[in-house]
């Protein structure tokens, strides 16, 4: 028998409200904790850890709390029906539309944030539900992202704790015996998009258990999800296509000019 993978979503976890103990939400959706195993992997929709944390903010204007929340534009597009599209980093270091953002399922005249700090969000939960439950369980919190060069959203894991975020294959041997060199699967991404599959946008589940990757839990000290954030060092891609050519032909013309300055200088005898 091959590898194998269940995945459900949990019933029975209420409107979550400032203030409330998700890891107490959980516990009482699995029977006290009695339904989770050694190796399983909660995926936990980032929403209702910032409803929890008390994200929500007063902002009439989504647009201002994007700003907000912003710390480098990389792109801006008009969009056909009116308003535009951002694409920025945020405060987390994440590149996506809007910030992070949402104004889904929240109280009129506010906007929902994400976690101050989603991986030590994610760690106070998983060690709570260990203790809880003398099971080591891992937990990744999820959050909606666009991609790059394809179109449509899937979710990703914005924290996690318990959990290895890559699968390293490097220095290993393919089927053929060929050594793999690059191969550095995310399955922190992996796990969150399986989640998301059974707890859907409109279900009102909004906790997954992953079952069957037990290889990828360990302690709760492992790097988190900000280690999946690529450095800008390494950034291929801090602009968009408008936004590179305009950087370009800007610093391009600065040249210019200053060189043409330089040469009137000497012209000049100065």
């Amino acid at each position: 028998m091959g590898n194998r993978m269940q995945v459900w979503a949990l019933g029975g976890i209420p409107e979550v409200r400032a203030g409330d103990d998700l890891a107490d939400l959980i516990l009482r959706a699995t029977d006290g904790g009695s339904e989770l195993a050694d190796g399983d992997i909660l995926v936990v929709t980032s929403k209702i850890v910032s409803k929890a944390e008390g994200r929500a903010v007063r902002a009439d204007d989504r647009e201002d709390a994007i700003t907000a929340e912003t710390v480098r534009i990389v792109a801006t597009r008009a969009r056909a029906g009116g308003g535009f599209t951002r694409i920025v980093q945020n405060r987390l270091g994440i590149v996506g539309a809007a910030a992070g953002v949402d104004a889904s399922n929240t109280e009129a005249g506010t906007v929902l944030l994400l976690p101050v700090d989603p991986d030590g969000s994610a760690r106070a939960l998983a060690e709570r539900l260990r203790e809880a439950t003398d099971a080591r369980v891992g937990v990744i919190l999820s959050d909606t992202l666009g991609r790059p060069w394809r179109v449509g959203q899937t979710d990703i894991a914005i924290g996690a704790a318990g959990v290895h975020v890559f699968d390293d294959l490097q220095g290993r041997v393919d089927s053929a015996g060929r050594p793999l060199t690059v191969t550095h699967p995310c399955v922190a991404d992996e796990i969150a998009a399986a989640g998301d599959l059974v707890k859907g946008k409109l279900s009102g589940c909004p906790v997954a258990v992953v079952r069957g990757l037990e290889r990828f839990v360990g302690d709760l000290g492992l790097p988190g999800a900000a280690s999946i954030v690529r450095s800008p060092e390494k950034d291929m891609f801090r602009l968009g296509a408008d936004e590179a050519y305009r950087s370009g032909f800007e610093a391009g013309r600065a040249a210019v000019h200053a060189a043409r300055e330089e040469n009137a200088d000497a012209d000049s005898g100065i």
